[in-house]
């Protein structure tokens, strides 16, 4: 029923969506007037030219997504071989050169399982850990103040280093650091997670209060083409965008130092699929290895 539901709503026709489903039009209104009847919500508005969504049919639409995203995850370890390990291995993460270690482990993988797929969700640690709490993710990649302990993990050696990221043109752009006071009065683009778990907070002091936070991103990509055009500057981490000779971008570390540590988490007590079985270890073997 909420295939049907989910194919209605992306659809937005009763007639597309039946014959994307091959079903009749009849049977498919009556499943969804059974589903709007089972929840005591409208969930569809029935337009001359097309449905769309109530409020309800959205937050529902976003739920059903999840839930059949899981379902299918879970047939499909349950229908993994005894014999060749194969399947899907769902990891989150955040913007973080840390994501090299696992592009290493999947490279290694490959040569041993080539029949696992590798499906990565990028965004930040709220983000992250909302999917992995509800089975939609294996594994995150946590970067900087979130609260670990409700997971199993391992900490990296590798640090990433927050910055003010700026135009080469900027007032401040011949500075070695960046201080506390130079960020009084500037327009500040900052991450939400960094302003949620105070993690700037200890370096701030009493300029937190002053600080001109014009906007936030939860990925720092955006937030770079907004300095480009001259919004701003974004506190950000180092080694996420692209400052070489030819960009118009330049990243000065702050000071005193800030450092952002890096883990890689998973459920406590997770029953893994083979596929995630295997993956995680050839992580620790990976990170057991001497670095070059």
């Amino acid at each position: 029923m909420l295939r049907y539901f989910l194919t209605v709503a992306r659809e937005e026709s009763i007639t597309g969506a039946a014959k994307a489903l091959h079903v009749s039009q009849p049977t498919l209104s009556k499943q969804l007037m059974d589903l709007e009847k089972k929840l005591g919500q409208v969930l569809l508005i029935r337009g001359n030219r097309k449905i769309t969504l109530t409020e309800e049919g959205m937050l529902l639409r976003k739920r059903a997504q999840e839930i059949i995203d899981l379902v299918d995850k879970t047939e499909a370890e349950l229908h993994q071989s005894d014999e060749v390990i194969s399947g899907d291995v769902y990891i989150g993460c955040g913007e973080t050169d840390a994501m090299r270690l696992i592009a290493r482990t999947v490279k290694q993988m490959q040569m041993v399982y080539p029949y696992i797929r590798y499906h990565l969700f990028s965004g930040n640690a709220e983000d992250v850990t909302e999917r992995m709490d509800k089975g939609l993710l294996d594994f995150g990649v946590l970067i900087g103040a979130t609260e670990i302990d409700k997971y199993d993990y391992i900490s990296l050696s590798a640090v990433d280093t927050w910055g003010l990221l700026m135009r080469k043109d900027s007032m401040l752009a011949a500075s070695a650091h960046i201080k506390p006071e130079a960020l009084r009065d500037i327009p500040i683009i900052c991450s939400r997670q960094a302003l949620a778990c105070n993690e700037l907070s200890g370096w701030l002091g009493n300029n937190l209060e002053n600080l001109n936070v014009i906007a936030t991103y939860n990925l720092i990509y955006n937030a770079a083409l907004m300095v480009e055009e001259g919004v701003g500057y974004a506190l950000g981490l180092d080694k996420l965008v692209n400052t070489t000779e030819k960009s118009s971008l330049c990243f000065i570390p702050l000071e005193p130092r800030v450092e952002a540590h890096l883990h890689i988490v998973w459920k406590k007590h997770q029953v893994f699929s083979k596929a995630a079985g295997a993956f995680l270890k050839k992580l620790q073997e990976l990170l057991a290895l001497p670095s070059k």
